[in-house]
């Protein structure tokens, strides 16, 4: 296994981690760690991609896990946050809907032997929503930690954008989410054609 794919796995191993931070009380700077994880476990993606292209590493095990990886870490990230009542669950159910329905095109056309790569509208939705969810993450420790909550209201700049900017990536991420499944679908109606 090369580096990018072995990048790729901590991804996938690093959502449990995110998982009991974010969801456990009682963990000292529980919210905090969350976040830390979270953006770790988001440069993994920058950087397993990088790897795998710059090192002409691109295998088709990466090709498949990598959004794999990316849909486990976004889905419970975004399940967390309904949980705690920062964002309406029909979001969270579009973009994961999205998901579901992407890997399920991806499976059949792995079926007839046929990777489907992410495309460009699929990665802008990634970092759509990664951006989103860390914003989003750092509205929960400005909420869970005293210290944070005094220096943003302190700063009417910084509270303003905490209060608007975090739903605005929210919304445009579920209206890239959309439209990059639109597209996934239409560059790859073919793979239907191949089941008959």
């Amino acid at each position: 296994m090369n580096l990018a794919n072995k990048l790729t796995m901590l991804r996938i191993f690093l959502v449990p981690i995110f998982l009991i931070f974010i969801a456990m009380k009682g963990i000292p700077y529980g919210t905090i760690l969350a976040t830390l994880v979270f953006i770790i476990a988001s440069l993994t993606d920058q950087l397993d991609g990088y790897i795998a292209r710059s090192r002409n590493q691109v295998t088709t095990f990466g090709k498949f896990m990598d959004p794999l990886a990316d849909k486990l870490l976004v889905t419970s990230a975004l399940i967390s946050l309904v949980e705690l009542g920062l964002i309406p669950s029909y979001a969270a159910i579009i973009i994961i809907a999205r998901e579901f329905a992407v890997s399920g095109l991806r499976t059949i056309a792995a079926s007839e032997g046929k990777i489907i790569a992410a495309s460009w509208w699929g990665k802008i939705k990634t970092v759509i929503q990664i951006i989103a969810i860390v914003l989003l993450l750092i509205k929960v420790n400005i909420g869970t930690s005293p210290y944070l909550a005094s220096l943003i209201n302190n700063n009417s700049a910084l509270n303003k954008f905490f209060e608007v900017t975090p739903t605005v990536f929210l919304y445009l991420a579920v209206i890239i989410t959309i439209i990059s499944g639109i597209d996934y679908f239409i560059k790859n109606k073919k793979v239907f054609s191949m089941t008959k």
